[in-house]
């Protein structure tokens, strides 16, 4: 199977930025004056900054795209050229989006949303996420 190369998601950059700003805005009321305004300042740019690595997938350590080894393991390719496999902790999958968690020291999950692949390519994706292996592809053989 071919690697599934992710896009930029557009709206999930938005999203993490406004909660982000609504956070920084209810510390800004919480806290009013200098200090609270550099706080708020300070959240906002943090948000810009996950966005850009998580959402916009600009980072040094951004994941580029997702292969499927032939021992039916997932594997995320970052922008580095280096590659995690994805462990089988707890996995979040639903119609808009599907969380994996990384193996190795760093406790490191994905989010991929529905914008980052195109529609069949995110199906495979939530299908392997669920059950740990593609469609057409067997466990083992039916003995007759």
């Amino acid at each position: 199977m071919r690697p599934l190369d992710l896009r930029p998601s557009w709206r999930l950059a938005l999203l993490i930025v406004g909660l982000h700003a609504l956070a920084a805005a209810c510390l800004a009321i919480a806290l009013p004056g200098f200090v609270g305004a550099v706080l708020a300042a300070l959240l906002t740019a943090l948000g810009v900054a996950a966005a850009w690595d998580r959402a916009l997938l600009r980072g040094r350590r951004s994941p580029r795209s997702l292969r499927v080894a032939s021992d039916l393991s997932l594997h995320v390719e970052l922008s580095d050229g280096t590659s995690c496999r994805v462990a089988d902790g707890a996995r979040t999958v639903n119609r808009f989006l599907v969380a994996l968690p990384l193996e190795g020291l760093v406790r490191r999950s994905i989010l991929v949303t529905a914008d980052m692949l195109d529609p069949g390519r995110f199906r495979l994706l939530r299908l392997w996420a669920l059950w740990g292996r593609l469609p057409g592809v067997a466990s083992a053989p039916l003995r007759g």
